[in-house]
Parts: structure tokens; C-alpha cells; sequence
């Protein structure tokens, strides 16, 4: 019995060492890469703006080396007039799905407008008092984070209003992978608007453009757009975001995982919100198969976490590597779904995976019972002509 618990901790031990390995690995090529964002090149963007006035659309990730683009700009003496926030807030510590009032922000007193809720584009009124908008957020490369519906509400209330809008760009941490279903437009929802699969290896910049030119804004209008790029940046280059692009995405490993998690969100299952392992576990009450387990409880960013309070019987994948350019892993729900008891109420009633995959076929084809091979395949036609539009707007190689 002793050589068999010597032999787990000895598991252990390697199991911590790898993952300290691939930390130091990760710190390092991000520390090589010298990536400089869209905000930091001022020389770029500051001539655009000085002397006019200015809405920012920003939140926690909006920070030019270790200040925030808010206070940069201040300090400047640019005339900020407003900051509009997306889902999360300002300071980016809302529960996702929170509706978000608005209020003034009490370090530069500048009024702060929630664009999430019922409110989810600037209105003409928003933007009287406005000459340039400037959006600066952290994206993660994947088709449900919702910041990418806010910048196309923000670039199509430019549209109508007829202001500029500059994007600062910022590296896409899942920037070279493509996979997963090209989004059917009978789908089409806030947690996804375009038709694009769930990885679309763009940054925000990138996307942008391609959101103006494929006459996706309303009445198929064009905003007047600017880009600032990133120096230094390929789609292979491995960027570590300095802080947590939201609460529920804490580390490195979490963005990585996320487009193959998230599919849990439509499910009983829990993705570990209300834990410090968010996106990085799954389990739920009943999945007893496994002896690990977790309890959500109440925190920052998930006051009411699903399974709230109770033993979630699950799968850890903290410890798992980052595998450049891999595409979805689908063996994580498919799995889920196949040692799950109660089959009949593994996805939810509202139906909420069909949004997350972009149309109905994965929910149909899970129940079905087809292997991940089978899935990826029916994602083939719709990725070879998403490549086809992708390729035009790319800025980096």
C-alpha cells in the first residue's frame, strides 16, 4: 500500500513540474515575442484623435504597458468624454450575463455607459457630444465572447452617426487556429452574429475589417475605420495576456480550453465558475464515473454558479499542455454526454448549445451518437469557404 501511494505522489510531483515547465515555457516565448499592441504605438493613433473629442470602448484589458489607455490619454490631455464598457463592466469583474448600469467611474469621474442588456449599441444621443470613437479590448478568438458583438454594434452606431472609429489592435491568443461550425444565421444571437466558425484565427483588428468590408453592419453600411496594428505579431506567435480578459478566463490555459468547454454552458454540466479552476474543469452532481470532484461556491464574477454548493463529480484538465494550432477538442463533451445517467436532460431545455455551435447539428449529432471525427467533418465545406474570406482581411502572416 505504501509503494502505491508513493507512486501517486510521485505522479503528482511530475504532474506539477510539467505544469511549472510549460508556465516557464509560456513566460518566456512571451517575453521573446516583444509584441507591441495597437495602444502602446501613440505616435500611430494620437494625431487621429488630439483636439477632438473622444468615446472610449474599453474595459480591465485596455492598458498601454501597465496603465490604462483611460488614464494614458488624461494624462495627455485628450478630451475623453465618455467610456462605454461591454458585458463584465468597466473594471471587467461583472458575472457573465449580469445586465450592467450605468454610472460615472470614480477615478476621472467620466460617465461610464453600460453596452450590455437591453442597451447594447451607442445611440445618437450617445455619440452627440462625440467626434471619434476609439475601441480598445482584449479579445480571445472565439465566436461566442460577446466583445466581438460589441464592437459590431459600436462600428455600426459609427456608421449611422458618422464617426471615425480606431481600433488599437491586440494579439488574438488563439490566433492560428480555425475550426469549429461556420455559424448558421438562423442562429445568430448576441453570442454569435457573423458567419464564422467558433475559432476564426483573427485578431480584433483583422476582424474588424472583415465585419466593413462583408457588409455585415445593418443596411450592409460602412463605418469609417482605422486600424492600428500590432508590431512584431504573426498568428504563431504565442501571447500570454497580462490580465484576465474576464473573470471566468483567469490564466493561459483556461483561453486555450474555452472553445471546447464552453459547449458545456448549454448543458447541466458546470465548467468550474465559483472555482479558481474556471474552464480548466467539468463535471456535475450525478457524473459520479470519476473520483475527482468540485464545489462551486459564490465569488467574483459568478455569485450564482451552477451546482452551487454541491459535490460536482468531474474531470480536471488544469494540468493538460497547450498544443499550438490544435482545434476543438470534442471528446470533452462527448464523453460528458456518454457516461451521463440522465441522457434525456443533459442539454438544456432553452436549447442554449445551439447558440454556442451555430445551428442545431452538433446537439443532433451528440444525441445521435457520432464520433468527433464524424463532427469535424460536417465542419469541413463551411471552413474551406470561411478560409477563402479570412485570408483577405489578415494583416499578419
Amino acid at each position: 500500500m505504501r509503494r502505491v501511494r508513493g507512486f501517486i505522489y510521485f505522479q503528482k510531483d511530475i504532474n506539477m513540474l510539467k505544469k511549472t515547465f510549460i508556465l516557464l515555457l509560456i513566460f518566456t516565448l512571451s517575453l521573446l515575442s516583444n509584441v507591441i499592441v495597437g495602444a502602446e504605438q501613440t505616435t500611430k493613433y494620437f494625431p487621429l484623435i488630439k483636439g477632438k473629442r473622444i468615446a472610449l470602448v474599453v474595459n480591465q484589458s485596455s492598458l498601454v504597458e501597465e496603465e490604462h489607455l483611460v488614464d494614458k490619454l488624461l494624462q495627455e490631455q485628450i478630451d475623453v468624454v465618455k467610456i462605454f464598457a461591454p458585458e463584465h463592466g468597466f473594471r471587467g469583474t461583472a458575472d457573465a450575463g449580469q445586465h450592467i448600469k450605468n454610472n460615472i467611474d470614480s477615478q476621472t469621474g467620466l460617465p461610464i455607459i453600460s453596452l450590455y442588456g437591453k442597451h447594447k449599441k451607442p445611440t445618437k444621443r450617445d455619440l452627440k457630444d462625440v467626434d471619434v470613437l476609439v475601441f480598445d479590448i482584449q479579445d480571445v478568438g472565439v465566436r461566442f465572447y460577446t466583445y466581438l458583438s460589441t464592437l459590431h454594434y459600436v462600428m455600426e452606431a459609427g456608421a449611422e452617426s458618422h464617426k471615425p472609429i480606431i481600433v488599437l489592435d491586440r494579439p488574438n491568443p488563439n490566433g492560428n487556429r480555425v475550426d469549429g461550425e461556420v455559424l448558421n444565421l438562423k442562429y445568430k444571437s448576441f453570442v454569435g452574429m457573423h458567419p464564422v466558425p467558433i475559432l476564426y484565427g483573427m485578431t480584433i483588428g483583422e476582424y474588424a475589417k472583415m465585419i466593413n468590408a462583408e457588409g455585415w453592419l445593418k443596411g450592409h453600411k460602412k463605418a469609417d475605420l482605422t486600424v492600428i496594428p500590432l508590431a512584431n505579431y504573426t498568428h504563431s506567435t504565442f501571447y500570454s495576456l497580462p490580465v484576465k480578459p474576464s473573470p471566468n478566463l483567469p490564466n493561459d490555459l483556461s483561453i486555450y480550453l474555452y472553445p471546447s468547454l464552453a459547449f458545456f454552458e448549454g448543458t447541466v454540466f458546470s465548467v468550474g465558475r465559483g472555482t479558481t479552476k474556471q474552464f480548466q474543469l467539468y463535471g456535475d452532481p450525478h457524473y459520479k464515473k470519476h473520483n475527482f470532484y468540485f464545489i462551486p461556491i459564490s465569488r467574483e464574477g459568478a455569485k450564482y454558479p451552477k451546482h452551487k454548493g454541491k459535490k460536482c463529480y468531474g474531470v480536471d484538465l488544469s494540468s493538460e499542455p497547450i498544443i499550438s494550432g490544435e482545434g476543438i477538442n470534442l471528446s470533452y463533451l462527448l464523453d460528458a454526454y456518454k457516461n451521463y445517467p440522465y441522457k434525456k436532460k443533459f442539454f438544456l431545455k432553452n436549447h442554449f448549445i445551439d447558440k454556442l455551435s451555430g445551428s442545431n447539428r452538433l446537439r443532433k449529432q451528440v444525441l445521435a451518437g457520432k464520433s468527433a471525427t464524424s463532427i469535424k467533418k460536417s465542419w469541413q465545406k463551411g471552413l474551406k469557404a470561411f478560409n477563402e474570406i479570412r485570408k483577405k482581411y489578415l494583416i499578419y502572416p
